[in-house]
């Protein structure tokens, strides 16, 4: 990788129809307050949060949703340059190394990188699975989503998952934190709270 900026990569509506910024978010809508992420809630969806075994430390946001999953991770990112282009280098790497298959593709999102990964079945056969990576790079942040199930393969699944996912709210907020690092995310208040 170069020293030069790697351009910020976003669809050009994003400021409009997300992912937001939290400075773009609509206040009246009553978003579930994840920390650095807002989920705002909608019919059929489920929220589970993926938390790293040492550090109890929350390292993930899981939503199911037509018939599908989307994980999402928000990261601090450069004011003036994007990391997606450099996470999905890595992303490549990381499947090929797993014996898995990767290729790029231009999706709705911008690029995006389709995987075939290999995996273990209940009975030990080896199986594979379909994960389409996407991100988004925003003011100041990343988000990386990780899209499995129906919407890795069935157009009509993929566009409400991705609905979904340009629906979410960012919130970077003012601490400074070196870039790539994963902005904290908490477990949300109470149901019904605020």
């Amino acid at each position: 990788m170069s020293d030069e900026l790697a351009l910020k990569s976003a669809p050009s509506d994003r400021a409009e129809n997300g992912p937001f910024d939290e400075a773009e978010a609509n206040p009246v809508r009553p978003y579930i307050d994840l920390g650095g992420v807002k989920v705002l809630p909608r019919e059929g969806l489920n929220l589970r949060l993926e938390v790293e075994e040492q550090t109890k430390r929350i390292v993930a946001v899981g939503l199911d949703y037509a018939g599908s999953t989307l994980q999402v991770q928000p990261f601090a990112a450069p004011r003036s340059s994007g990391l997606w282009e450099e996470t999905r280098e890595q992303i490549r790497q990381q499947v090929r190394q797993q014996g898995g298959r990767v290729e790029e593709r231009e999706g709705p999102l911008g690029p995006e990188l389709l995987a075939e990964v290999p995996v273990a079945g209940a009975d030990g056969a080896a199986g594979k699975r379909l994960a389409r990576f996407v991100g988004v790079d925003g003011p100041r942040w990343f988000l990386r989503g990780v899209i499995g199930g129906a919407a890795a393969s069935d157009i009509a699944a993929a566009e409400q998952v991705e609905d979904l996912f340009r629906s979410i709210v960012v919130v970077r907020g003012n601490t400074p934190m070196p870039p790539r690092d994963l902005i904290p995310l908490k477990m949300p208040a109470s149901p019904g709270g605020a």
